[in-house]
């Protein structure tokens, strides 16, 4: 929970240091399904390579977009990133070679503590 509230606050810090700056559209949150056969069977090694690349088109591409964590599971990984627009997510994609064959805006984020009763 701590470091969930950790990327939080950093979402929010950056966004408001954006808006600060007279930049006007807030960081969206997205969620990319990647179809890459055999992803469940790449190795630690391929995993990094993969990192390694996509960090340094996100170095390229610059602060205006962010990946937060990827998720593999059977022939996809599930990606999260903050971003300006859906065009610089597939922007990260042309450039890093990685498919993006669904691109789709957050609305909500859940988790066990939704439950509790509001205060």
């Amino acid at each position: 929970m701590f470091k969930r509230t950790l990327i939080s606050c950093a979402l929010v810090l950056s966004a408001t240091a954006a808006l600060a700056q007279g930049t006007t559209t807030p960081p969206q949150r997205f969620v990319i399904e990647r179809d890459i056969p055999g992803a469940s069977k790449m190795s630690a090694d391929q995993l990094r390579d993969a990192a390694q690349l996509s960090n340094r088109v996100l170095r390229e591409l610059g602060p205006d977009i962010q990946w937060v964590q990827s998720f593999v599971a059977g022939d996809k990984i599930y990606c999260v990133y903050t971003a300006r627009s859906e065009a610089m997510i597939r922007s990260h994609a042309e450039k890093s070679g990685f498919p993006a064959n669904r691109i789709t805006p957050v609305s909500a984020v859940i988790d066990p503590t939704t439950a509790q009763p509001a205060r």
